[in-house]
């Protein structure tokens, strides 16, 4: 919202700095994001006299003039204009002066002649909209003064961050109404008495509506014999501070107005509606119908949709309700009669369609936020008034109003005494009172509880708490005073889940993934573009009202987020991607009120986990065809850092089991099972879906249920002294089908009944000579060792064959070798 503070000045008196407005006003909840000083844009513009005009030799349009703007010599500037004469005063912008609509002024030669600056029409100067000729000042308009100091264009524009509970904020009024309440001074809200010229709304206009929970009333006016033309120079330059293009004088009342008051509003060419059989204009207003259409005043023909709210006459759409108007009723400079619409629709329905047509304007941001009804009939009034006396219209009598069910105002008690506990304040009931009674809210009662009536313009105010925080931001929360709060002194600290959480991301980062965080909104198409199909029976979860169609529903899996990330980097150069996210996913079901909401650690691995060096290069004289040794990180990466993190959190009954998942490569794919139970997955990240987000691999990547880590993890360390007697080492292979993974072999060897057994490491998988086909050799290295003695051969070598034949009845191995 953009509040000009000349305007402003006009509805409540501002006798404090910028600055501190601004301060106060942050202090509110009414944040101003920015601070504009208009005029500023009109240096080296200034008002000239034309003191000759002579035809130029080689072109019989163009005029070569001389002009005043209060310099020793005059200016020769070559116009093509054809609106004026010696001696008219004319706004001229000086060589270097750079205008509103971006063009610098060069000196330069037209045909030959010189050119010293530019005569300017009041298009170029964003002024107003008459493009055909010069803009010709009044007589005594002082030459040589800049145009902006001249015309009192200089002005201060406020940008205000009005939030979604506060509509009554986006109207001129309705900041004045504040500024007021803030500053303790009285302000004059704008109205309007139009004259009525005779005759009644009811003989001409019929309306009819047909949805009143889309459309709550709906109120019109008529106003006949209309001269359009261009705006008088106050409303022209009202418009602009707003943010708005001037058009023409009826276009830009209509926006005045809803600048003014907040309440959108609509101008038909009346004479081009169709009428009913008594003659008289129908307006319908009704949902769309299938096979709807309506060419918008954009000259784009719109497709409809049965959730879409329409203004209509008998021969059919005439206007999207709320969002635009159609171009079949526009208003054109052959207007001649108006009827003028101003309504209230349903803020979700006009979000929909808005955003379902790509349609955004000032008069939807109005509608969605929510705009109160009974102000309707007061800005139709408003809008009439400025019609009959700017536009030369006569009003016929009477208002043509549908309001089925009218809105209340609400009724609720506020406590004084109660207030004042909560806030630590001393406020009496008179204060209070007169903070309420500011903000136009009638106040009765007594010292002990007060009696409130809200407006329908505040529909935020629902509660007593609402009305405390009223007071508060206008009493001002920088004058409640610091305490501290009461009560036993307690120490914060972590909960269980929350350290576990912590000590999850720090076995991440320790093993150098980088934490990050995506967005928990999602595209609906992430799913089919990894190629996951969602569970039997499970739906994605939609967004009432998303804020585009690629973040319509709260992700399923923190998958397409990371991807995304990894992809950025990769288009930046940065080919080494380790991040890891600890976030919440979401799934549903038909029928079900609630999602389900899981915490989740996932992760994405690519490139290598460091850039080489000199020495990575291995083979023929390590020139540049030498092969690396750090190679590209692979499943066993990934796999490494699931381990790591059950090897820290002490997860027991910790296994990886090979799968098959869709968006994964078939034999670089496995479930993550924690006893029994699958809690993740892993694996390289399918070429296929790569490309759909615009990566290259390989990637690795991982998914692991939070909730499921903590459930399993041993809240208990086991202490073990480092030891002093050394280890007995003994290597064996053994060989066995390929379908026989080094993890069944892992378990089967803790389970021979070893008790001297330490540990047991894969260090070695052979296929080739020695080895049958079909098969493969799985070398471990077996270390024994006693806390009490130096172990002998006898007391390890009994225990090591014994957990050979135990380990090769349990999986079918044979022994390739073995080094005793």
């Amino acid at each position: 919202m953009r509040v000009s503070l000349k305007w402003l000045n006009e509805l409540v008196d501002v006798d404090l700095p910028v600055d501190e407005l601004v301060d106060r006003l942050d202090m509110t909840g009414t944040a101003v994001d920015k601070v504009e000083k208009l005029g500023a844009d009109m240096d080296g513009i200034l008002v000239g006299r034309i003191l000759a005009k002579e035809r130029h030799p080689e072109a019989d349009k163009l005029w070569v003039t001389r002009v005043d703007v209060g310099r020793p010599e005059p200016l020769q500037i070559v116009c093509g204009a054809q609106n004026f004469d010696v001696d008219d005063k004319v706004p001229v912008a000086l060589v270097g002066a750079t205008l509103p609509t971006g063009l610098t002024i060069k000196k330069a030669k037209l045909r030959g002649i010189a050119s010293e600056g530019m005569n300017c029409s009041s298009t170029e100067l964003g002024v107003g909209s008459d493009a055909s000729g010069l803009l010709i000042l009044p007589a005594d308009a002082p030459v040589g003064v800049p145009f902006a100091e001249y015309r009192a264009l200089s002005d201060t524009v406020l940008d205000l961050e009005v939030t979604p509970n506060r509509p009554d904020c986006l109207s001129m009024a309705g900041v004045a109404r504040e500024v007021g309440a803030l500053l303790g001074v009285s302000h004059t809200p704008p109205s309007g008495s139009p004259r009525e010229a005779g005759g009644a709304i009811g003989d001409h206009v019929s309306i009819e509506v047909a949805d009143p929970e889309l459309c709550p009333r709906y109120t019109a006016r008529l106003i006949r014999g209309v001269k359009i033309g261009p705006s008088p120079e106050w409303l022209a330059e009202r418009v602009t501070a707003a943010g708005a293009r001037s058009i023409s004088n009826v276009v830009d009342i209509t926006n005045y107005v809803m600048f003014e008051l907040g309440q959108p509003l609509h101008a038909f060419d009346a004479r081009k509606l169709a009428t009913d059989e008594a003659g008289r204009m129908r307006i319908i207003v009704r949902r769309a119908a299938a096979g709807d259409t309506l060419t918008t005043l954009d000259g784009q023909e719109r497709r409809l949709t049965e959730d879409m709210l329409l203004i209509c006459d008998p021969s059919g759409p005439i206007a999207l309700a709320g969002v635009m108007g159609g171009a079949t009723t526009e208003v054109s400079d052959s207007t001649v009669d108006i009827l003028l619409e101003s309504a209230s629709f349903s803020p979700s329905a006009t979000s929909r369609t808005s955003r379902s047509l790509g349609l955004m304007s000032e008069a939807s941001s109005r509608f969605e936020k929510g705009v109160d009804p009974n102000s309707c009939v007061v800005a139709v009034h408003r809008a009439a008034q400025l019609l009959a006396d700017l536009c030369g219209g006569e009003v016929v009598s009477g208002v043509a109003d549908v309001y089925p069910t009218p809105v209340l105002p609400a009724t609720l008690t506020l406590r004084p005494g109660r207030l004042n506990s909560m806030l630590g304040t001393d406020l009496s009931a008179e204060e209070i009172t007169g903070i309420l009674r500011a903000l136009e809210l009638e106040v009765s009662g007594d010292s002990d509880s007060l009696r409130v009536t809200v407006p329908t313009f505040r529909p935020d105010l629902q509660r007593e708490i609402d009305l405390v925080e009223e007071v508060l931001r206008v009493w001002g929360m920088e004058r409640v005073a610091s305490t501290l709060p009461g009560g036993r002194t307690r120490i914060g600290a972590l909960t269980d889940d929350q350290r576990w959480r912590e000590r999850i991301g720090a076995v991440m980062r320790a093993c150098g993934l980088n934490e990050t965080m995506t967005y928990a909104f999602g595209d609906p198409g992430d799913l089919d573009r990894l190629g996951w199909p969602l569970p039997e029976g499970e739906v994605l979860v939609e967004l009432i009202n998303p804020m585009s169609e690629e973040q319509a529903v709260l992700r399923r899996t923190l998958l397409p987020g990371l991807l995304r990330s990894v992809s950025s980097n990769q288009r930046h150069g940065v080919d080494n991607v380790h991040l890891y996210e600890i976030g919440t996913v979401f799934s549903s079901a038909d029928g079900r009120k609630l999602p389900k909401e899981r915490a989740v650690v996932a992760g994405v691995l690519s490139g290598r986990w460091a850039m080489p060096a000199w020495h990575d290069r291995q083979g023929s004289d390590q020139g540049p065809d030498a092969e690396l040794r750090s190679a590209d990180i692979n499943f066993f990466d990934g796999k490494g850092v699931i381990e790591a993190l059950a090897l820290d959190m002490g997860l027991a009954r910790f296994k990886v089991r090979e799968a098959q998942l869709p968006w994964l490569q078939t034999g670089r794919a496995a479930d993550v099972l924690v006893g029994g139970d699958v809690i993740g997955w892993l694996g390289e990240i399918h070429p296929a879906a790569l490309g759909r987000f615009a990566a290259t691999g390989p990637v690795v990547a991982f998914e692991i249920r939070v909730g499921h880590l903590i459930r399993s993890a041993s809240k208990l360390k086991k202490y073990r002294e480092i030891p002093r007697f050394p280890a007995v080492e003994l290597d064996v292979a053994f060989v066995v089908d390929e379908a026989v993974s080094a993890q069944s072999i892992e378990q089967a060897i803790p389970s021979s009944g070893a008790k001297l057994l330490e540990s047991a490491r894969l260090f070695d998988v052979y296929r080739g000579p020695g080895v049958a086909s079909g098969k493969k050799s799985l070398a471990f290295a077996l270390a024994y060792r006693a806390s009490d003695r130096t172990l002998s051969d006898d007391d390890v070598r009994p225990q090591h064959e014994r957990l050979i034949r135990k380990v090769c009845a349990a999986v079918g191995a044979e022994i390739r070798g073995s080094n005793a």
